[in-house]
């Protein structure tokens, strides 16, 4: 549920304006639902400019209610609601400033249908309400006064949900005051993953993995990464739109995939990882490396020929490990060989496996 909103105001220093008019509609995203309408008296000059503009003066606010006798109304009307406006920075600000008069902390939830425009309607010579939505065609009545400006918002906004055809742009532009409606969302995401061991990918609205991560329960670490307050954390939960990941079943396969993974991919939001090479061969030119898999009864295989890293994958049947062209087969091939043998190689020298075969 929306609360679409336009404020006039007296003009003046910055949090000394006062409120004049505020409009209200209450949309649920087809229509609107309730709509508060008023005049406000301000209790102190309008600036002669604005007058001009707005065509409001003191004379016409005289009998106006003050912004006190109004504010219940406002909290209802918004209450539940993501406050939307063209520019909402103005107008949230105003909304706080006059509750913060009376004691009271205003919170909501904003969208600003400037900075949606911006991203969801390209190339417009001006992003300002009169000539937006001149130039989409939708009319505008009583052009600087509440009513006719949050009116002509609601329409914009319309065609704004109409043209985030995949659903995230608008999601992803709320503001949250508390980012409770954000947290419950990423919950949702962690709550998709089950506890493993693995490598898992953070996806954004386009589907391409913004982050990789990796860990013996990657549960716990996606839980990790989205309590993080650190700016490059924030970052990745804002543009989090769905996980992946892949179980691995033992340590070792976790670090050759998230490396193998990390030089393919390139997330934006990893830290390159620099590798000092090793330059010494394995003691064996030919063995396979058998470790624990990813179910009961699977085994994890990497195959190591002519001391380079052939490949990698599962297996379940004898006959898969035992006879080599059908091991070939089966395993997915590494591309990078020499970071795939450095990571091979530091984790033998101080860990053990299941089974090393040589032949």
């Amino acid at each position: 549920m929306y609360a679409i909103l336009d404020i006039e105001t007296t003009g003046g220093k910055f949090n000394e304006e006062g409120v004049t008019e505020i409009a209200i509609y209450k949309f649920d995203g087809h229509t609107i639902v309730d709509q508060f309408i008023s005049l406000v008296n301000p209790e102190k000059e309008i600036q002669a400019f604005v007058v001009k503009l707005t065509g409001i003066n003191n004379k016409m606010l005289v009998n106006a209610p003050k912004f006190y006798e109004v504010a219940k109304r406002i909290i209802e009307i918004t209450e539940g609601c993501i406050l939307v406006a063209h520019n909402t920075s103005f107008d949230y600000r105003i909304l706080k400033t006059e509750y913060e008069r009376l004691g009271f902390d205003f919170k909501r939830n904003t969208l600003c249908t400037v900075e949606l425009s911006q991203q969801l309607i390209l190339d417009q010579p001006s992003y300002s309400l009169g000539k937006l939505t001149r130039s989409l065609g939708i009319p505008m009545t009583e052009r600087h006064r509440a009513s006719g400006d949050a009116l002509a918002t609601v329409q914009l906004f319309k065609l704004l949900l109409e043209k985030d055809t995949e659903k995230t742009i608008i999601q992803e532009s709320i503001k949250y005051f508390d980012r409770r409606l954000e947290k419950e969302r990423l919950q949702t995401l962690i709550d998709t993953i089950p506890n493993v061991v693995g490598v898992f990918y953070i996806h954004d609205s386009k589907g391409k993995v913004i982050y990789i991560g990796k860990g013996k329960n990657i549960k716990a670490e996606i839980n990790k990464l989205f309590l993080k307050i650190t700016r490059r954390a924030v970052k990745i939960q804002e543009r989090a739109t769905s996980v992946s990941f892949d179980k691995t079943g033992n340590e070792l396969f976790t670090r050759l995939k998230y490396y193998i993974e990390l030089e393919k991919l390139a997330p934006k939001f990893n830290f390159k990882k620099k590798f000092k090479m090793t330059l010494n061969n394995f003691n064996n030119d030919n063995f396979v490396i058998i470790d624990k898999g990813r179910e009961v009864e699977e085994n994890a295989i990497i195959l190591i020929e002519n001391n380079i890293v052939y490949g990698y994958g599962y297996t379940n049947l004898a006959i898969q490990e035992n006879d080599l062209s059908i091991l070939e087969s089966v395993l997915t091939k590494i591309e990078n060989k020499e970071i795939s043998k450095t990571i091979i190689k530091n984790y033998l020298n101080k860990n053990s496996v299941q089974k090393i075969v040589r032949f």
